[in-house]
């Protein structure tokens, strides 16, 4: 598969060959939504908690007598039917992470790619500029079209780009490493350096 390879003033410079194996292969939905579930459940806190009848602050005196009130008996002030009695079975302070093998989120990774380069939202550029500022960038961006875009450089992310583009509503910048289904779906556009086609090439293959 040949792509133009452009610069940010929108020049093309030149061409690169893609591996159909891994940004033409089948765009497999059901793997895209179990790795997107894999990610977010990754980074959830789970912190909620809540008292059970244990954890309540309050005394553990009987209320009052058993028998002769009128009233349904009751042994603790503490009982999940009082107002400030504990929780049954509420939410516990636990990890939401769950297994996903490494062939489906290879798989997954193969399918966000191929989807972007299937609907034409896939732009390989040259490089990343080292001395770019982050007005001349939003003025680039415009210029292309790009309100919301990943992009992604090579073995490390240009460090001068990355502050320029960091206050930039809708930009993204990572690592090939850092590269994730989720963040690739979540961006509009998915905009590749030469130098991020072949560390991806060679990481997928």
């Amino acid at each position: 598969m040949k792509a133009d390879i452009i610069d940010l003033d929108a020049k093309k410079t030149g061409s690169v060959d893609l591996s159909d194996d891994i940004f033409g292969a089948e765009v497999r939905g059901d793997i895209l939504q179990r790795v997107v579930r894999w990610q977010l459940a990754k980074r959830q806190a789970g912190t909620h908690k809540a008292k059970i009848r244990s954890e309540v602050h309050g005394t553990t005196k009987k209320p009052f007598r058993q028998k002769g009130t009128g009233s349904a008996r009751q042994g603790s002030r503490k009982s999940t039917q009082h107002r400030g009695g504990g929780i049954i079975f509420g939410p516990v302070v636990r990890s939401h992470a769950h297994d996903l093998p490494k062939k489906i989120r290879r798989l997954g990774l193969l399918s966000a790619l191929s989807s972007k380069a299937k609907d034409g939202k896939l732009i390989v550029v040259d490089a990343l500029n080292d001395k770019a500022k982050t007005k001349d960038l939003a003025g680039k961006f415009k210029k292309l079209g790009w309100k919301s875009v990943l992009i992604i450089d090579g073995a490390e992310a240009n460090e001068s780009f990355g502050r320029a583009a960091r206050n930039l509503i809708g930009v993204d910048v990572l690592p090939t490493q850092g590269a994730n289904v989720y963040d690739i779906l979540r961006r509009d556009t998915l905009v590749l350096t030469k130098d991020a086609v072949a560390k991806l090439e060679e990481r997928l293959k």
